[in-house]
C-alpha cells in the first residue's frame, strides 16, 4: 500500500496569528481559481491557480524563495496539499498546507469571509 509522505500542516488559527504579526518573512500562495478568490479571500495571498500551472510553474523559484516559510491555501485543503507536494519535490524546504482551507478559516477565524 502506497502512503503519501506526511505534509507539514498549519491550523487556520495559527495562520491568523502569524498574519496578525505582519510577518514579512511569510510567502502566501492561494491555488484556487479566480472566481473562487472573488467570492472569498485572505489579504496577502498570491493567486497561483492550479489550472494555470503551465503559466506560472517555470518561474516559481524566481518569484518565491524556496527556503522561506510558505503557506498554501485552497478551499478545503486538497488542492493546497497537491501544491505543497509539488513545491517540496521542486526544492522548497519550508512549506505548510493550511488545514481546512479558506472554508475552515471563514468558519473558525473570520466570519466576515463568505462561505461557498
Amino acid at each position: 500500500m502506497n502512503q503519501l509522505p506526511s505534509l507539514p500542516v498549519i491550523s487556520v488559527e495559527e495562520v491568523a496569528q502569524r498574519l496578525a504579526q505582519d510577518d514579512d518573512q511569510l510567502q502566501l500562495i492561494d491555488v484556487r481559481e479566480p472566481e473562487e478568490v472573488a467570492i472569498a479571500s485572505i489579504e496577502g495571498f498570491e493567486v497561483l491557480s492550479l489550472s494555470k500551472f503551465e503559466q506560472w510553474s517555470p518561474e516559481i523559484d524566481q518569484r518565491f524563495d524556496p527556503h522561506k516559510e510558505t503557506f498554501v491555501l485552497c478551499h478545503h485543503g486538497m488542492r493546497s496539499a497537491q501544491m505543497c507536494l509539488w513545491l517540496l519535490n521542486n526544492g522548497f524546504t519550508n512549506v505548510k498546507n493550511i488545514s481546512g482551507g479558506i472554508a475552515a478559516y471563514a468558519a473558525r477565524v473570520d466570519g466576515n469571509i463568505p462561505q461557498y
